[in-house]
């Protein structure tokens, strides 16, 4: 069964592959997560663990992907909104 690497997730939440994205940044070195937010490996480190039990349960690569992807959005989505209410309740 073929699994999906990281660099993969990570392009689920930035909209582009980590190509891309050391095309656009060639001045930057390291890896594609050594630049990323927090929340940005919050989200990554649970897609890991989720795609992990979904092909523990038989589920294709392709429905995987589809599951995933709604997963980052979403999860991103909660912490923006959680990031913003807590940063105005400072103020």
């Amino acid at each position: 069964m073929k699994t999906t690497s990281s660099p993969c997730f990570f392009g689920f939440l930035i909209n582009k592959t980590a190509k891309q994205w050391r095309d656009e940044n060639k001045d930057l070195k390291g890896n594609i997560r050594d630049y990323a937010s927090l929340n940005e490996l919050l989200v990554l480190s649970n897609m890991e663990s989720y795609n992990a039990i979904m092909i523990e349960k038989g589920i294709s690569q392709a429905n995987r992907m589809i599951e995933l992807r709604k997963l980052a959005r979403t999860q991103l989505i909660a912490l923006e909104k959680l990031n913003d209410t807590s940063i105005k309740s400072l103020e």
